[in-house]
């Protein structure tokens, strides 16, 4: 387990099931809260909105079932950003797609391993935690750059990526919005993009807990040392453009712009894809995939703040 302190709701309508769960998340590593069926997690989650870190939903549960809480908890303020790990039996390719399409990006098929659902809760909290970090940070930087027209800014590292979502997102009506997409591109332009670490790499490398000493590692390589992003940020009429490049060799981006039911079982890859579709309104690569262009309509900002 990666954080201290970790709070876990674990919601099965099966005693069986949340017993083995209990065991699979052993204290003091999870602190796990157990609901038995989809309406009284709900009332607990309800109850204190900023308890949990991560949910494990069943899908198919009497009363009300894990979809219907899981579409709850995304019309939520607060809980909407609560991660959910839907953990089920149903896990075909459509299902699993219906699951992910309406909010639940990390998914478990029944039976699971401990260590395939240890990894997969890890995952989970330390993205949330990682995006509760990025909103503390957001609210004390400052908010000048709405007046910002354009600007271009070039980076090397992850802290200074996430150092200039921060600043970047100000520029923006709504920097809560696009501030974790921002995020997720100029890492991937960094990660990805300049120091060249593949999907199944990184998988393997979060897996060992080597991640970071390997990202360390490369920016003192002199093979990626004198590497730099670039961030080309306009403000149009209608319209806030962020244009990210990097000097890797590119990627097969396709495939990551919408949630896949096939990676819906990995530690991670879903970045891109939220911030397609839950920061802006367009994302479009270029050339070999080492430059990307995200669009956020004025008009449609100005329309979500009324409403």
């Amino acid at each position: 387990m990666l954080f201290p302190q970790t709070q876990l709701l674990l919601v099965d309508d099966s005693p069986l099931n949340l017993k083995i769960l209990l065991e699979f998340l052993p204290q003091p590593d999870y602190r796990c809260t157990t609901a038995q069926g989809g309406l009284q997690a709900w009332e607990m989650l309800e109850a204190q909105p900023d308890r949990f870190h991560a949910v494990l939903l069943d899908r198919i549960m009497p009363e009300m079932d894990g979809m219907e809480v899981l579409r709850k908890m995304k019309q939520h303020p607060v809980l909407s950003q609560i991660p959910v790990i839907m953990q089920t039996a149903a896990s075909t390719h459509q299902q699993t797609l219906e699951g992910l399409q309406a909010g639940a990006y990390y998914y478990l098929a029944k039976p699971f391993e401990k260590a395939t659902l240890q990894a997969i809760v890890d995952a989970a909290v330390r993205d949330h935690i990682s995006y509760l970090e990025v909103r503390q940070d957001l609210r004390r930087t400052t908010t000048t750059m709405h007046l910002l027209d354009s600007g271009t800014f070039r980076f090397k590292t992850p802290e200074q990526a996430k150092n200039l979502a921060m600043l970047l997102a100000h520029a923006y009506p709504d920097a809560n919005r696009v501030v974790t997409g921002i995020l997720e591109l100029t890492l991937n332009a960094i990660e990805h993009g300049n120091l060249n670490i593949g999907y199944k790499e990184k998988s393997r490398l979060i897996e060992e807990e080597q991640l970071d000493s390997e990202i360390e590692r490369r920016l003192s390589d002199p093979l990626y040392s004198s590497r730099e992003a670039t961030a080309q940020f306009v403000r149009r009429p209608d319209t806030l453009s962020l244009h990210i490049s990097d000097q890797g060799k590119g990627f097969e981006w396709r495939k990551y712009l919408n949630f896949d039911p096939d990676r819906a079982f990995d530690t991670h890859g879903r970045g891109i894809a939220m911030a397609n579709k839950l920061s802006f309104d367009t994302i479009e690569y270029r050339g070999n995939g080492n430059q990307v262009i995200a669009v956020l309509q004025l008009g449609t900002v100005a329309q979500e703040l009324v409403a």
